[in-house]
């Protein structure tokens, strides 16, 4: 095998993929049956050349392939690939280090040591946090909840890795109503019930109502955030929470899977102020930093709370001490992981830090952008006040009116977005946090919209 000619040919065919973003359908046609036809079949008992291997891939599964790296692609807070950190992303699988361990990788580990210190200063969070790079905001909320669980039960005279949770005093854990289902998924893992939860009312927007906060003193308790609601991109009440947060020793956790990027920008900073008083964040750096995915950060403000709540030896492991070199296995859920810090790397140096503000600030005024062109059509309604970058729209005070302009669009091929349910309604939800998303692809997406309108219009009159 020449391993030259396969990567070159496998960079064309990426190469095209790219350059047909603006042309191609951003929803494939293909059904799964043909998909199954295509990609299917018996297991092979010989082996097959791999650019055979690679070309018959690129054929049979380009009709499936969703155009989400596209500017016109707005569904679920999904960001592109920066050109350097999609480079960098095929680096990391090149050299195939072992991330967990400084000895597996001791460039992985010490840019992952210069990543975190960068984003802790572009995200406003407290110089000295450790950091943990794992493969998204899910795995992140499980990493920092971790370190919060140890901590609140060190706190109260139990040393839950010694003791486990069978007897311990038992976790309070108060959520706002419109949290993220992925806070109670991180919660059930880490053996923390539905029956521990207090759950606070949230206002129209989804922020957390600080009047509702409980007393928190007198049991081990964890607050979660929320900076960006995922429907509405609100921000909960964060100076309020950690107030209620620092003044009953409770840990607070804050969610900001998209929403903690506001911090880098002068003019949407305001929406964080108070988040560098929590204990522990998440984000998502394939949302808006814009690095391909299985890149989630977590980060605590305790190290030694989250070293003690992840480490772990074995007689064959080939550990640093615990001022030296970053072993990642001290930090994260895995032994064995990607050296995921080499894109978050390669993104942050060619943005910049004018460049990170700058995407941010464009995408939230693509946004805005959608809510004023849509609005001034009179079948309708914006549903949310765009604070950042989502925008929630509904057509003609109907359900199965919104759901079928959603269908339409997506159907031509056009633009991407998807439906969500909001305080009972359903609506259209726009995301713009793609680093390609130009005012022309809004408007090519709003044409696309509107036409959808019209059309379900024109149906409804006819039946």
């Amino acid at each position: 095998m020449d391993a030259r000619d396969l990567l070159s040919r496998t960079a064309a065919h990426a190469a095209d993929f790219l350059e047909s973003l603006d042309e191609r359908a951003i929803e494939p046609g293909a059904p799964v049956d043909e998909l199954r036809a295509a990609l299917g079949g018996p297991l092979p008992e010989g082996a097959t050349d791999p650019t055979q291997v690679i070309e018959e891939l690129v054929a049979a599964a380009d009709p499936g392939v969703v155009g989400i790296p596209s500017g016109r692609y707005f569904g679920f807070v999904i960001g592109g690939a920066l050109p350097a950190a999609l480079a960098a992303d095929w680096l990391t699988s090149t050299w195939d280090q072992n991330a967990g361990l400084y000895v597996g990788g001791p460039s992985a580990s010490v840019v992952e040591e210069v990543a975190t210190a960068w984003l802790a200063e572009l995200l406003g969070l407290p110089s000295g946090v450790s950091s943990a790079f794992v493969t998204g905001t899910q795995m992140a909320h499980v990493t920092a909840l971790a370190a919060a669980r140890f901590e609140v039960l060190r706190r109260a005279g139990w040393d839950v890795n010694e003791r486990g949770l069978a007897g311990s005093p038992p976790i309070r854990v108060v959520v706002g109503a419109e949290r993220h289902v992925t806070v109670d998924r991180a919660l059930r893992l880490l053996g923390i019930g539905g029956a521990q939860l207090v759950v606070v009312p949230a206002d129209g927007q989804g922020r957390i109502r600080a009047d509702g906060l409980p007393e928190l003193g007198g049991a081990p308790t964890i607050v979660c955030a929320q900076a960006g609601n995922v429907n509405t991109g609100a921000f909960d009440p964060l100076p309020q929470l950690a107030d209620a947060a620092a003044g009953a020793g409770a840990w607070l956790h804050v969610d900001g899977a998209f929403g903690l990027w506001a911090a880098v920008s002068p003019t949407l900073r305001h929406l964080v102020a108070g988040v560098d008083r929590a204990d522990s964040w998440t984000t998502d750096a394939h949302k808006w930093l814009n690095v391909p995915y299985d890149s989630g950060l977590a980060f605590c403000a305790h190290p030694e709370a989250h070293r003690a709540a992840m480490t772990i030896t074995a007689s064959y492991l080939i550990q640093g001490e615990p001022d030296g070199p970053r072993d990642q296995v001290d930090w994260t859920p895995e032994f064995s992981r990607r050296a995921r810090g080499f894109p978050v790397y390669a993104g942050l140096r060619s943005l910049g830090r004018s460049g990170v503000v700058e995407l941010v600030e464009r995408c939230c005024r693509h946004a805005r952008t959608f809510a004023e062109r849509l609005t001034a059509e009179p079948e309708v309604q914006v549903l949310n006040e765009v604070v950042l970058n989502q925008v929630l729209v509904r057509f003609g005070d109907s359900d199965e009116r919104t759901q079928e302009v959603g269908r339409r669009v997506r159907e031509s091929g056009e633009a991407w977005m998807s439906g969500t349910r909001w305080h009972e309604l359903d609506a259209l939800r726009i995301s713009v946090s793609n680093w390609q998303t130009t005012e022309a692809d809004v408007e090519r997406a709003v044409q696309a919209i509107l036409q959808a309108v019209e059309d379900t219009r024109t149906a409804a009159v006819r039946d």
